[in-house]
């Protein structure tokens, strides 16, 4: 049974989550979370202090013993809005990965928005069309999901750490300092509201650390009110009311900190950004019209470990929503770079063909299938913006583009891909290899073999689709073209071409020929 870890290093605090894989389920083993305000010093000075580094990479340590004792057999580490922008983010990355030999994935908003909503749908089952909201530390996640699927999502910077830092420096906060945070918040919302457009939700499903000690406090409260009597709603289901957030960020704000922390749900944790947080989820609900918000305690933990599943195990319903997601993230790029489909189509057939009947030659491991086939889709971005050295273009435009589904590696793998099907070959030293992981640069250079197979079987573009059979000898690889209206001498000629690079990387002798 695999045994996988998510690590969250956030702006606020870094969270552990090791979960099993028992009957194709992730079964937890064992959570951690430690407040460690990497952020604290990100959005004033532009740097990660080194005491808030040093605290995180204590908190680090000790998520690592966790996992060494759990056995975990794959570990993902991601960073948000606090290594997003610090410009020292990336020596603390060299430090985690000497200390501890993880890879920390620095994600984008998008991407933590869609990692979240994976993690609350791959366990609440929620089909409806609902809000979901992660205020953080750094920065806010707002997705609107529907039967599932991510609709719209957007990321904005009003993480409570952040405006603490920025506006509150009075304790309590003065009205001024509450009022610039104010403007800033609604700013925002604007725009929110014009992506979001007017909105109808069954549900608003609010996570992180912000929005349980609100939900707490608020049902604290609630309950005083009842002056004993048996409280209902279930907790898990009680709904904060727009009205109520509103009453309680303006109470909270009133406070001194010390006040503050005394607050049943608050904490003196969390009692220093309670006010910033409040006040935005205040504002959220109200300038979009929202009736509250219930919280989960499912996050971006979830979310990475539900994509760990489902890129383990493929008879999940994890992996079946994982791969529709991440394919019409691919197609989704297609259109906005104004690809034609129908040229694309038949590549990544052919594409996909060349990778199983060629399997005991290029013996590429099983992802690469998805990501040569993403690649072939996508090997024409480029064109969007110069038909002259598109190759360069396309590389650079896959590198950087949101993707769902795909991580910053995975992206960096397809774009290497999709770089190299002009005259230039894959060479250690190119730009584009040296953003790939040395242990992947020889599956890279075999997947761009078969890519530029699969373009010379293309090349007669107002023909119909070419038949390919292949035959695998111990010394060569013959494949036979079954020509359609319009014959297939071009693509003859186009395959023939190809045969030095063939024998190069996988030393065998490649001929095509005429069935």
């Amino acid at each position: 049974m695999q045994t996988f870890a998510a690590i969250d290093i956030g702006s606020n605090s870094c969270r552990l989550k090791i979960a099993r894989v028992q009957r194709h389920r992730l079964k937890v083993l064992h959570e951690d979370r430690e407040v460690t305000r990497l952020g604290a010093s990100v959005f004033s000075s532009g740097l990660v202090s080194p005491e808030a580094m040093a605290a995180t990479l204590r908190a680090l340590k000790r998520f690592y013993r966790a996992i060494k004792i759990h056995a975990a057999d794959q570990v993902r580490v991601v960073a948000t809005a606090a290594l997003r922008e610090a410009r020292n983010g990336q020596a603390f990355v060299a430090w985690v990965h000497s200390e501890t030999g993880w890879a920390v994935e620095i994600i984008s908003g998008l991407e933590e928005a869609r990692l979240i909503h994976s993690g609350v749908m791959a366990r609440s089952g929620r089909r409806g069309r609902c809000l979901l909201i992660d205020l953080g530390g750094g920065s806010c996640e707002i997705t609107l999901s529907e039967r599932e699927r991510i609709r719209e999502t957007i990321s904005l910077p009003l993480g409570a750490v952040r405006l603490t830092e920025e506006f509150l420096g009075g304790d309590p906060p003065t009205h001024e300092q509450i009022a610039r945070m104010k403007q800033l918040i609604a700013r925002e919302l604007r725009k929110a509201e014009r992506r979001l457009g007017h909105l109808h939700v069954s549900q608003v499903i609010a996570t992180s650390g912000t929005a349980a000690a609100l939900a707490e406090a608020s049902w604290n409260a609630w309950k005083a009110k009842l002056h004993g009597r048996k409280a209902r709603p279930a907790k898990a289901d009680f709904l904060v009311e727009t009205r109520s957030a509103r009453r309680l960020a303006e109470k909270l704000t009133r406070m001194t900190q010390s006040q503050r922390s005394g607050v049943p749900g608050i904490g003196p944790r969390r009692a220093d950004i309670i006010v910033a947080g409040a006040h935005v989820y205040a504002e959220l609900l109200e300038r979009l019209s929202l009736a509250g918000f219930v919280y989960s305690e499912l996050g971006l933990r979830d979310g990475i470990l539900a994509q760990m599943l489902a890129e383990h195990d493929s008879r999940t319903m994890a992996h079946q929503q994982f791969e529709r997601d991440r394919w019409q993230a691919v197609l989704a790029t297609c259109k906005r770079y104004g690809v034609d489909m129908r040229q694309a189509e038949p590549v990544r057939q052919h594409a996909a063909q060349l990778f199983r009947d060629l399997a005991p030659v290029h013996e590429l491991p099983e992802e690469y299938l998805g990501w040569l086939e993403a690649a072939a889709m996508l090997r024409d971005v480029g064109k969007f913006m110069n038909y002259q050295g598109h190759h360069r273009h396309t590389q650079y435009i896959v590198a950087n583009s949101e993707m769902f589904g795909f991580t910053p590696t995975q992206r960096t793998i397809v774009s290497a891909i999709a770089r190299y099907l002009g005259k230039s070959r894959p060479e250690p030293a190119d730009r584009a290899m040296r953003a790939v992981a040395p242990q992947e640069q020889a599956h890279v250079q075999r997947a761009v073999v078969l890519l530029r197979l699969a373009v010379a079987l293309n090349q007669d573009r107002a023909s119909d689709v070419l038949k390919v059979g292949l035959r695998v000898y111990p010394k060569r690889v013959l494949l036979e073209l079954r020509p359609g209206r319009n014959g297939a001498e071009l693509e003859l000629w186009s395959l023939r071409k190809e045969a030095a690079y063939f024998r190069e990387v996988f030393r065998r002798e490649l001929f095509a020929t005429l069935a």
